[in-house]
């Protein structure tokens, strides 16, 4: 029989590092993220620096590059220009 994971034991101020981390994610990836953070944190001493590590990692898989921008538009490429 499979053992059921143990909740992990975390501090208001550790959950709002989490789930600070997941904000600038894609929607569909907050699930895999928060099962990641919880993985890296699982059978370790959990502390502030444990938890901003996780998050940072955690973070570096999932977080996706910004859409490009053109930062230098032509005057023929403004809206209202066909």
């Amino acid at each position: 029989m499979v053992s059921k994971p143990q909740p992990l034991a975390l501090s208001d101020d550790q959950m709002t590092i989490i789930l600070r981390g997941a904000e600038p994610l894609h929607p569909h990836d907050h699930d895999p993220y928060l099962k990641l953070v919880a993985e890296l944190l699982r059978d370790r001493e959990i502390g502030d620096g444990l938890v901003s590590r996780a998050v940072r990692e955690a973070q570096g898989r999932y977080r996706q590059p910004p859409a490009e921008v053109d930062r230098h538009p032509t005057k023929y490429s403004r809206r209202g220009y066909s």
